[in-house]
């Protein structure tokens, strides 16, 4: 099954990362804050605001971003996690 988000959303699939404490100690990513950093999976064709303004899609499959902490909606599609969020959502590219 494949997500084909509408208007200005955006799927992503955040980015697991491993943080080695002080001590030595591996937490894993489940362990710490929800991370910020993801990859975008599926792009909405854009849009128009309430102001008949188009809005352009900035980001790309394959992108990498840092989104805002509690922004958009989980989904599981075939035990796989993603979010689905507006492109206004993400506050930027990480290069």
């Amino acid at each position: 099954m494949t997500i084909k988000p509408l208007g200005e959303r955006v799927v992503i699939k955040m980015l697991e990362t491993e943080e080695v404490t002080k001590g030595g100690v591996v937490l894993p990513g489940s362990a710490k804050e929800r991370p910020q950093v993801a990859e975008v999976v599926a792009v909405g064709p854009g849009g128009y605001d309430d102001k008949g303004r188009e809005i352009k899609m900035e980001v790309k499959v394959g992108d990498k971003v840092l989104i805002s902490k509690y922004a958009g909606t989980e989904v599981k599609i075939d035990n796989v996690e993603y979010t689905i969020l507006k492109q206004s959502d993400i506050l930027a590219k990480v290069e």
